[in-house]
């Protein structure tokens, strides 16, 4: 195991690191912006080295300023959390040529999957079904009609690079694929530098399952049951569970085993998510991408499996094999995730950054809360308006439901705005209740609510 690391991240996930370091016995290094000077990552690490301006640009993704941060505290590893570098070949090889351990999958496994047109095509070979769509890159509106007419609409262009819903458009005739494609193309390339794009059939209301992965570097890989993230907004996740209250086990065993083949297929090493669209219409699971990091979202498959993913990521990353195996992980229960953001619910979401004045956090038996907030913090402007994350499990879904409920009125953040009123109600919501949920059920709740009010 590594004696120190340097943590590149801010907010909740650093706290999440320094956490499981602390518990293993690894000292670690914060380094944090001007604007986040009074963060509680820079409190609680046991070293912590200011980087740069409140700017992104000029702190957390300053690969100069952090690995100089990393070579004067003398770290063996850099461990990048989410966001920021934490998918960036370039920066993984810069790790490796300072002889630095990233923690995380190779630069290979980061550039391949990063690709999605270049994942599409490796976990096809590996037996995965992809969605129908292009074969390559589409270049000009001739090629986007032709794979249009071949696949029949509705369509959707995405970016080949990137996600967040950047560089994405839904298409239901050639009028509006023509006069898409374009702005898809132009904001891929300002959002990631890289303005290729493909064309995939959309599937009207899917639900969004994603399997937790881990491999080791001796070849020894699991898969640690899935999450339903089907309730987001604008394609941004804002609740989701474990397990998905749509697969029963015969789906359950067929998704596991698609999982492995596929990152067998391609070495991987360290944390992972591969997400799919499931069309509840025929019951196919189609491969949609692979987020090569840790997750947001990964606290409720540690709920129901009782598997600490950082500290697996942690000794994966130094060398260790992986003592746990397949057929002794269980999934126990149900577990759900709130994204807490600070954000005005009521307002279309706008964020609502500034000083939190009064913090009321919830507790109780089977109640996680991951946040770096505290009561006098300033929620800079600068960054993603994720706040807390309130996690909760349950001996099933309908118990960790009532438990969530429970948690959230007990929470209260003032006077900044959050969306813990969104999750109050959502809680309550019939077809929630129900599971029966799509990727469209935010949007289609927003729009129920808004003609409500009118009337």
């Amino acid at each position: 195991m590594f004696s120190k690391i340097l943590i590149a991240n801010r907010g909740e996930i650093a706290l999440r690191i320094i956490r499981a370091c602390r518990e293993l016995g690894v000292r670690t290094v914060a380094v944090y912006s001007q604007a986040d000077r009074d963060s509680l990552h820079v409190r609680l690490a046991d070293e912590a080295i200011c980087i740069g301006q409140a700017a992104s640009s000029s702190s957390y993704l300053n690969i100069p300023a952090i690995i100089s941060a990393a070579e004067i505290t003398d770290v063996e590893a850099i461990h990048p959390g989410y966001g920021f570098l934490a998918e960036n070949p370039h920066f993984a090889e810069i790790c490796q040529s300072c002889k630095i351990t990233f923690i995380g999958p190779t630069p290979e496994n980061i550039r391949l999957m990063g690709d999605k047109m270049a994942a599409r095509t490796s976990m096809h070979k590996a037996g995965l079904p992809i969605i129908p769509g292009s074969a390559s890159v589409i270049r000009s509106k001739e090629e986007a009609l032709k794979t249009a007419k071949s696949i029949g609409y509705p369509v959707i262009i995405k970016a080949a690079s990137g996600g967040g819903g950047k560089g994405m458009r839904i298409c239901h005739n050639d009028l509006t694929l023509v006069s898409s494609l374009m702005t898809a193309q132009a904001e891929a390339e300002a959002n990631f530098g890289n303005p290729d794009v493909y064309i995939e059939k959309y599937i009207e209301k899917p639900r969004h399952i994603e399997v937790q992965i881990i491999g080791d570097s001796s070849g020894h890989v699991l898969q640690l049951g899935e999450r339903d993230c089907s309730i987001q907004r604008r394609h941004q996740k804002l609740l989701e569970e474990s397990p998905s209250s749509v697969v029963d086990n015969k789906m359950r065993k067929r998704l596991g085993e698609m999982v492995l083949k596929g990152i067998k297929s391609i070495n991987y090493v360290s944390c992972g998510t591969i997400e799919f669209l499931l069309d509840e219409k025929t019951n196919n699971f189609y491969f949609m991408e692979m987020n090569t990091r840790i997750q947001v979202e990964h606290p409720v498959t540690e709920m129901v499996t009782g598997i600490d993913l950082i500290k697996e990521q942690l000794r994966v990353a130094s060398g260790e094999k992986l003592k746990i195996h397949q057929d002794s992980i269980q999934i126990r229960g149900a577990a759900i995730e709130c994204r807490i953001n600070a954000e005005d619910p009521d307002n279309n979401f706008m964020p609502s950054p500034g000083k939190i004045e009064t913090l009321v956090l919830p507790g109780g038996p089977n109640v996680r809360v991951d946040t770096h907030i505290y009561a006098g913090y300033e929620i800079p402007p600068q960054y993603d308006s994720l706040v807390a994350k309130l996690i909760v499990h349950g001996n099933n879904r309908q118990e960790a439901i009532r438990t969530m409920y429970r948690a959230l009125a007990e929470f209260h953040i003032a006077p900044i705005k959050t969306t813990i009123p969104f999750h109050l109600k959502l809680m309550q919501n019939p077809l929630f209740l129900k599971g029966d949920i799509s990727t469209h059920f935010v949007q289609d709740l927003l729009k129920e609510e808004a003609v409500e009010r009118k009337e």
